[in-house]
């Protein structure tokens, strides 16, 4: 998409009541010219505005000043910097630390997404940001994409909802998808996607979006009910990662129809 029509599509979800809106997605700041001029919009509509980077940019601390002070005068809201050892293979860890440093030097709110598959070869990493005096929130890898080869640890988790925000993804293409983790990876249904702009407006696929009850039961109840609910037993529940279980539950025709009669029914059969 050109740079005219993102910044038309920033002002159309203004419009649409949309108050949030992150950049990311592959490298946003490998644009930088064209992330600052949609950063300005997103400033005069009101609307707070995230970055997702990898921190490429931080090589010293010179150059991380100068981006950080060109992001916040642009009106950024956030940065959010992806760190991993697998991000680390590409940019050296320092750069990380400049990044994150000059955000704070210079008032501008960040904090170090790091990614990480909870075994035992991520401590090291770990503690590298803890000795640096670093923000940092730890984030589950999400086995699509680049990612989908990756090895996987087996995980056991309590019994927890799993219940998703379910941010809303804009693709270059123009493809809206309800979630913005891995909405085109539900080939066999297409579960999570809402329509292309070419075709609709901004406000009628986020209509659309707020209407869907399967949506809404996702965000609110959670995904683990809705497995129990169709048969799933509670000891196979518990080895899903959350992104993978709701691939299984809705990236099936058989459960999706299942789960679409369950929505519709009085009262809810996910909720105590």
């Amino acid at each position: 998409m050109d740079l005219a029509r993102a910044k038309a599509i920033v002002s159309e979800m203004a419009q649409a009541h949309v108050k949030g809106i992150s950049f990311t997605a592959g490298e946003p700041l490998l644009f930088l010219k064209d992330i600052l001029e949609l950063l300005a919009v997103c400033k005069r509509n009101g609307i707070y505005s995230r970055v997702v980077t990898n921190g490429f940019w931080a090589g010293t601390p010179r150059s991380a000043d100068d981006i950080v002070s060109a992001l916040k005068t642009a009106g950024l809201s956030q940065l959010r910097i992806s760190s991993s050892r697998w991000h680390q293979k590409h940019v050296a860890p320092e750069n990380i630390v400049f990044a994150a440093r000059s955000s704070k030097k210079l008032g501008l709110d960040y904090f170090i997404s790091f990614v990480t598959d909870f075994s035992k070869q991520d401590r090291p990493h770990e503690q590298y940001l803890r000795d640096k005096r670093l923000r940092f929130f730890p984030e589950p890898v999400i086995y699509f994409g680049r990612a989908r080869d990756f090895n996987r640890p087996e995980v056991f988790t309590d019994y927890t909802a799993n219940q998703c925000d379910m941010n809303p993804y804009l693709s270059p293409q123009l493809d809206i998808y309800a979630c913005c983790d891995a909405g085109d990876r539900f080939d066999r249904t297409g579960f999570l996607y809402l329509g292309n702009l070419d075709d609709h407006s901004v406000e009628s696929l986020f209509q659309a979006y707020e209407k869907n009850r399967l949506f809404h039961a996702v965000k609110t109840a959670g995904l683990t009910p809705m497995a129990s609910s169709i048969g799933i037993s509670a000891n196979e529940i518990v080895t899903y990662r959350k992104c993978e279980l709701c691939e299984k539950l809705f990236n099936s025709r058989e459960n999706l129809t299942a789960l679409q009669q369950a929505a519709d029914s009085t009262p809810s059969p996910w909720t105590r």
